[in-house]
């Protein structure tokens, strides 16, 4: 599901970002499904017919794929056809995790779950369209992540900005209709020349 078009609006992004909510009432039992290979089909899509030079994905996981109609190489290989570079991240410690195992009535019972992350498969995608993949274990590593694509990605694109600017020529033309007015008045009483 795509949340955001693209676009340069960093503060649209994190307003639709902050609208992303699981209501309780609908929660439904946890389903341990990744679907890589249909995450990426997507954004490819997305990204298919944009003019810029520089096309990037990134796809950022903290499962292995297990689910979708699209196999992850497939999509990795459109990616590759469509000159989009794709930089996997793979999210989370080794080992197991503490993370909803399922769901109770409205409330939802933690526990620590394996983790298993594809990292043969994450590189193979990054490999296949001339990115790159990382493992970040925390958000400082995240970020140290981020900070390097942003390094190796950078382009110019062109972007229009629009200002609406508020009519002012609304009062003038109302005082010219109004000395308009005092003109006829003044002709045709004060000033009324008599024949």
């Amino acid at each position: 599901m795509t949340i955001s078009p693209l676009t340069t609006a960093h503060s649209v992004i994190k307003n639709l970002f902050e609208d992303i909510r699981i209501d309780k009432p609908s929660l439904r039992p946890i389903d341990d499904m990744t679907a890589i290979g249909d995450g990426l089909a997507t954004a490819v899509n997305r990204l298919n017919g944009d003019n810029n030079k520089s096309k990037v994905i990134i796809l950022l996981t903290d499962g292995e794929n297990n689910a979708g109609s699209v196999a992850p190489q497939t999509a990795a290989d459109i990616a590759k056809v469509f000159g989009i570079r794709v930089y996997t991240i793979g999210v989370g410690t080794m080992g197991k995790a503490y993370g909803p195992v399922e769901a109770i009535g409205d409330q939802y019972v933690y526990d620590y779950v394996p983790v298993e992350i594809d990292e043969k498969l994450l590189s193979q995608i990054a490999s296949t369209t001339g990115g790159k993949y990382f493992r970040a274990t925390d958000n400082e590593s995240l970020q140290k992540i981020y900070n390097e694509i942003d390094k190796m990605e950078k382009s110019k694109i062109e972007v229009k900005n629009f200002s609406e600017r508020p009519e002012e020529f609304l009062p003038w033309a109302e005082l010219a209709g109004l000395l308009l007015l005092i003109e006829l008045i003044f002709r045709n009483t004060l000033l009324r020349t008599i024949p």
